[in-house]
């Protein structure tokens, strides 16, 4: 089973470029990330054309999630729980049924910045959540895939100038630490645990030619419990449509599972 995650930067804007990639890659899973959408002006019709059903989970203008999958859904949770009283559409997840179930959770983290403050603050209170979640999973032994658009640069090696993010809420120590701590309960980096290569990133500003000089950072990740780990078959980044017309400015990340 190949599990994609893709951060669209607005489903209205990148349509053309989704489907062109849902047709090459034929992802069975793929989690969208800002789609900047709500539900009901979702393009539905098109995906679904490609057979996909379609969760989402969306936001006027900001935000939003969805889920794609090929297979049946079951179990869709919208919201990160722990706060019910959080406007923001940043988590959706299911259970895939196939053959061997597995549970998808896509997820696009509070950016932070400016750091510090009250969206620095946001964004470690919504990793305590995740934290809560990520706990959970694992205490249900689920086989599951947490991906999706981290805003977290984990070590130095994941940006191209890790010396211009010092600062920066993406590379503050506070947000690190805290995704090391969900990546220590037991959760593996599926990239990392596939490839030590160098100047492997998924997103590029589009800003000052960052992707002719490839001067990208590592952010979106798919981080799975022991159960998905010891499935993993392969784990890769699909660079190059970066550099095709109108694209995010992130790439997607993929596994693929031994399901």
């Amino acid at each position: 089973m190949k599990i994609a995650s893709f951060n669209i930067n607005g489903i209205k804007a990148r349509l053309p470029a989704l489907l062109t990639w849902l047709s090459e890659t034929t992802p069975d899973v793929a989690l969208l990330q800002e789609i900047k959408s709500v539900d009901a002006a979702f393009p539905r019709t098109e995906i679904e054309d490609l057979g996909y059903r379609v969760e989402t989970h969306g936001q006027k203008g900001f935000n939003g999630v969805a889920i794609l999958s090929r297979l049946p859904l079951e179990d869709v949770v919208r919201g990160l729980p722990g706060d019910p009283d959080d406007p923001q559409a940043r988590w959706i997840e299911a259970v895939v049924v196939g053959r061997d179930a597995v549970r998808v959770c896509g997820l696009y983290l509070p950016n932070g910045n400016p750091a510090p403050g009250p969206k620095f603050d946001y964004k470690l209170a919504w990793m305590a959540r995740l934290k809560d979640r990520a706990t959970a999973l694992l205490e249900a032994e689920e086989t599951a895939v947490m991906a999706g658009d981290y805003n977290i640069i984990p070590q130095a090696e994941d940006a191209a100038r890790p010396e211009a993010w010092t600062e920066d809420a993406l590379f503050r120590p506070e947000a690190r630490d805290a995704f090391r701590r969900i990546q220590n309960l037991g959760f593996t980096d599926a990239l990392r645990a596939t490839s030590a290569a160098p100047e492997t990133y998924t997103f590029w500003d589009y800003q000052a030619g960052a992707w002719d000089r490839n001067d990208g950072i590592r952010i979106d990740h798919a981080l799975l419990t022991p159960r998905a780990a010891d499935r993993l078959l392969d784990c890769g980044i699909d660079a190059e449509i970066r550099g095709r017309e109108k694209p995010s400015d992130h790439v997607p990340i993929w596994v693929e599972l031994d399901l």
